[in-house]
């Protein structure tokens, strides 16, 4: 057949018989799952692959027209096929490998690992990687915006921080200002205006910030400016103070059993050393914990009785207690105290926030000691997620609940609904970048079941799961972010409305 065709190594002078035999060749080839078939049909006839592809796709439709219910069942059974390689990869985070193993146990067809790998490739090359308003519409939003790392590609990723939706994942050739200032624009562009940023502050990210959004205001993680760089010192002081403890209890017991005079007076010595030491290592600990509580104290939008702080004098006091800790000499301490009085400008934003939600509050005609009361039980609700600590968990839960049974009293019958209005406002204070950082931490454990080895079209599909997936837990829980973001209801799952996404922009995809 090679020698037949030679002479029509041009397309445009293939006889069409010739062409209605390649395209059922590949039809069969593909029927057929023959791996590498296409290729060496395309160098038998001396043609491109995509030329061969495009007849096949001629053929098809010509099928559908002629054999339509036939059609419409082999349709039928791909989309079957392609729901449990998108329901095992997404919800089950299996590897591509894996997928293909469960799909032979249970004698499923397309199968093969080349299959499966070219199926959701296709499907990621037909879904965006910038989320896109519909209509005309536009939203004004806080985003939050984080890089995560794929071997040594970034993967830049911005979210809404209220509802958690991708607003763009992209990977990238490096994380420069550059390549950050076309991310935010592209995302400005597609109908989304940042009115904060919230980050831990990388430098391509700030200066990507200054070019693309530069009147939008800077959040500073608060936990990664302060809790991140400090935190580690009151453990590692903690530490010292309990190993010195147990340093001056071993002098004693050796103290106890020396027997002569010169023994005795130098193992007496060494005790009096270890309490000298040990009265140290407390007192530091002690005095850096102080300190240290209370600069996260004044992070808090609230005092503990619900009345708003003041930006001024909360920055004074932290001010004042990184001066103090200066006094301690500590070289690594020192450095990351001037890291942080360099964020101080920016590090409370987040107060002005706090004023204007306030406002919004009163609006809802609600008497200032209920509001306050609701105010500090949120405050106490954000502190229970965020403690590590079994017994501070279980005291910032015991305070928060004491705090809502005090405006349930003072509510009345109007306390559900005077709260979940109350809570949604005040959970539009953003402190930090924690979301996009939890979404990385769902994105991770793709990436390590794939050896790291991420294409774009897998963020694509990952960002459109994401994004119509529901919550299971959490103040989100049984809500998807689209829904939270939009205020429409979604009444399809995340699986239905890719297949309706993939049959519109490609309609004989499942042919």
């Amino acid at each position: 057949m090679s020698l037949l065709t030679e002479k029509f190594h041009r397309r445009k002078d293939l006889p069409s018989e010739i062409r209605y035999l390649m395209a059922f060749q590949a039809y069969s080839i593909q029927d057929n799952h023959l791996h590498g078939g296409i290729t060496a049909l395309a160098k038998e006839y001396n043609v491109c692959r995509q030329f061969i592809y495009t007849l096949l796709k001629t053929l098809k439709i010509g099928m559908l027209n002629l054999f339509s219910p036939i059609e419409k069942a082999v349709a039928n059974n791909k989309k079957e096929i392609m729901s449990a390689i998108l329901s095992y990869r997404m919800e089950g985070g299996s590897s591509i490998e894996a997928i293909s193993t469960l799909m032979k146990r249970f004698e499923m067809g397309y199968s093969s690992v080349g299959y499966i790998s070219q199926t959701l490739s296709s499907i990621g090359k037909l879904l965006p990687n910038t989320l896109k308003a519909k209509g005309n519409k536009r939203y004004l939003l806080t985003i939050a915006s984080d890089e995560i790392f794929s071997k040594s590609r970034p993967i830049l990723i911005t979210v809404d921080a209220i509802s958690g939706v991708i607003l763009k994942i992209e990977l990238s050739d490096d994380r420069s200002g550059k390549a950050w200032s076309n991310h935010f624009k592209t995302i400005e562009e597609s109908g989304f205006k940042a009115t904060t940023l919230a980050s831990d502050g990388g430098t391509g990210l700030q200066f990507g910030k200054q070019e693309a959004l530069e009147n939008a205001i800077f959040q500073p993680d608060t936990y990664h400016a302060v809790a991140h760089r400090l935190g580690i010192f009151v453990s590692r002081f903690e530490k010292n103070a309990y190993s010195a403890i147990e340093y001056e209890y071993s002098r004693k017991d050796v103290l106890n059993s020396a027997k002569t005079e010169i023994v005795i007076a130098k193992r007496l010595k060494d005790y009096e050393d270890a309490i000298i030491a040990t009265s140290i290592a407390i007192e530091l600990y002690e005095d850096f914990q102080f300190l240290y509580l209370c600069i996260i104290n004044s992070l808090k939008p609230f005092h503990n009785d619900g009345t708003i702080r003041e930006r001024e004098k909360a920055e004074e006091e932290i001010q004042t207690a990184l001066e103090l800790m200066e006094r301690i000499n500590n070289e690594k301490i020192a450095k990351e105290i001037k890291t942080i009085k360099g964020i101080l400008p920016n590090l409370l934003n987040y107060f002005e926030q706090t004023k204007l939600v306030l406002k919004k509050c009163q609006e809802l005609n609600i008497q200032k000691k209920a509001l306050q009361t609701l105010c500090s039980a949120w405050q106490y609700g954000k502190s229970y997620v965020k403690a590590k600590v079994p017994s501070r968990r279980k005291d910032a839960k015991t305070k928060k609940d004491s705090s809502l049974e005090k405006a349930k009293l003072l509510l009345a019958e109007n306390y559900e609904q005077l709260k979940e209005k109350v809570f949604n406002e005040l959970d539009t204070i953003i402190q930090a970048s924690s979301i996009v950082e939890g979404i990385n931490s769902i994105l991770r454990p793709y990436l390590d079941r794939s050896k790291n080895q991420v294409s774009q079209d897998f963020l694509n599909i990952f960002m459109f799961y994401h994004n119509h997936r529901r919550y299971r837990a959490g103040k989100r829980k049984s809500r998807t972010p689209m829904e939270i973001l939009t205020g429409n209801p979604q009444e399809k799952n995340w699986m239905e409305l890719l297949i309706n996404q993939i049959e519109i922009s490609e309609p004989t995809f499942f042919l």
